[in-house]
């Protein structure tokens, strides 16, 4: 792919959302791969027939949607039900995520993409040419994943278990941005980093 990608990656709650939209901010196309998931498992996709096939049509919204609260649910109480709910979204999220990356008009382009570790990391990503990690202590991650999602602490505690480690995930970046304070605290260090990645993109760039 011509177009130098950096993926944004980070445990549950750790803010990545807030960065992103910083670096769009400052005019970098941002492709999520959280809106991917919900795409290739939209209403009338292939993606969701096989969803209905492993699990039945009791996981469907009044409107045909997959009814995302339940499914999570499901996922966290059976690791088997996860890995068959990952082996049908995430190939597909995949296929999604280049094609929306290569069609990025901006210097470079961010792939967010919350579960890179768990995926495979450079493996089933061999196209991405950096790794930006945002970073936060255990115990912020659990307290803002307890409100952001009105969770329960055992919830919670399942929901960051059924990710890679913090360990894990800082072996892989290249970057690492902590996201600690406040949301303010960020524009600096996403400055330097905007700075750092346009000048490795026009260095990739053919004379």
């Amino acid at each position: 792919m011509s177009v130098f990608a950096v993926v944004v990656t980070g445990g549950i709650a750790s803010g990545k959302s807030a960065v992103t939209s910083r670096f769009e901010s400052l005019g970098i196309t941002v492709v999520d791969a959280d809106v991917a998931s919900r795409e290739v498992v939209a209403v009338g996709t292939e993606g969701l027939r096989e969803v209905i096939e492993r699990f039945g049509s009791d996981v469907l919204q009044g409107d045909g949607s997959m009814n995302r609260a339940l499914m999570r649910q499901i996922i966290y109480a059976d690791p088997s039900a996860r890995r068959d709910l990952e082996s049908i979204i995430h190939p597909r999220v995949r296929d999604y995520m280049i094609g929306k990356c290569s069609e990025a008009p901006s210097a470079y382009v961010l792939a967010a993409i919350p579960l890179f570790t768990e995926v495979g990391g450079r493996t089933a990503y061999p196209w991405i040419d950096r790794v930006l990690v945002i970073d936060v202590a255990p115990e912020t991650q659990l307290a803002r994943l307890m409100k952001r999602d009105d969770a329960t602490e055992e919830l919670a505690q399942k929901m960051i278990a059924a990710q890679a480690t913090r360990a894990q995930r800082l072996a892989v970046a290249d970057d690492v941005l902590s996201n600690e304070g406040t949301l303010d605290s960020l524009d600096e260090p996403i400055a330097s980093l905007d700075r750092i990645y346009r000048k490795l993109a026009s260095a990739e760039q053919p004379a």
